[in-house]
């Protein structure tokens, strides 16, 4: 029987923001060409092209699976009933379900003709089930001192086609909010940025970012994220002639009460923005704010922190 909605209760459900969106279907395509857009004259040119290439892979693999076989659905609901992220990483990376898209990654993938390129992919080629999952609960949990740095956007990449497969082809999901507002409401992972949207109802919503499965999730603005107090936050952008400060596309939020910072994508002064796209190619504010004590607390699963 349908619910019969007070007055009261019909403006509040048409004031209040949608709070998920999943990503689209042509996700990593749209990585993928932001990455080579970003690259012309970029200093880190090749390493984008290379992170550009396997995303196209990554759609490939998204529009041809190597397997269809999604996590158990009984899991799914006991989860959702509970509040719970369906996906959630911690557990099923150490279940190995994602192997599959690994392999295929393996399979498919051209290397570059360079020599770390193709030590990743021995590496990986030589590891077994044990060791690959093993390394993929460390690069989802952030300990990157507990796998070779090398083989870190190979394993990433196959991580995030297989869980925003998961994402995209279960139906009926009924994602509630996570433990704290820069989890991830699908599969419990960190946010890997935020974006403020600019068109019709939404505009000037943000949005988190998942790292892992790409889900969208909605946070209210100038709140902290990680210690969600609002008292002196201060957004920061990279030097560029181009924009005035408070009109840069990629800003980052920095909070002194817990001194951490999470990036800002604002499609209004760049509609073609993408999270991860952009949070590759604005290394340099990483930088700057790690020399000035912030702590970066958002992922990026194709990066190894401190390499290339």
């Amino acid at each position: 029987m349908a619910k019969i909605l007070e007055p009261g209760e019909i403006e509040a459900a048409a004031s209040s923001p949608p709070f998920l969106h999943l990503p689209p279907r042509n996700l990593f395509t749209l990585r993928a060409l932001g990455l080579e857009r970003l690259a012309e004259g970029h200093p880190l040119a090749d390493y984008l092209r290379l992170v550009a290439g396997l995303c196209h892979l990554q759609q490939d693999l998204l529009d041809d699976l190597p397997v269809d076989e999604m996590p158990d659905t009984e899991r799914l609901n006991v989860c959702q009933q509970h509040g719970l992220p369906p996906f959630a990483a911690d557990s099923l990376v150490r279940e190995g379900e994602w192997l599959p898209f690994l392999y295929a990654v393996l399979l498919r993938y051209k290397p570059p003709p360079q020599p770390a390129v193709k030590s990743a992919i021995n590496t990986l080629l030589a590891a077994n089930p044990g060791e690959l999952k093993a390394w993929g609960v460390a690069l989802v949990s952030g300990q990157y001192s507990l796998l070779p740095a090398e083989v870190v956007p190979f394993l990433g990449a196959a991580l995030q086609v297989a869980w925003s497969h998961w994402l995209l082809d279960t139906p009926n999901l009924d994602l509630k909010p996570g433990d704290s507002l820069s989890q991830c409401p699908a599969c419990g992972s960190p946010a890997m940025a935020g974006v403020i949207r600019h068109r019709g109802k939404f505009n000037g919503l943000r949005y988190l970012v998942c790292s892992l499965c790409a889900c969208e999730w909605h946070v209210v603005r100038v709140k902290c994220v990680y210690c969600e107090q609002s008292k002196g936050l201060e957004y920061v952008s990279l030097d560029d002639d181009r924009y005035a400060a408070n009109q840069a596309p990629l800003r980052a939020e920095v909070c002194p009460g817990c001194n951490s910072y999470l990036k800002l994508l604002y499609l209004e002064n760049d509609a073609e923005a993408e999270a991860l796209s952009t949070d590759l190619t604005s290394l340099l504010l990483d930088m700057r704010l790690e020399q000035e004590g912030y702590q970066r607390l958002a992922p990026n699963l194709l990066l190894a922190p401190g390499g290339e």
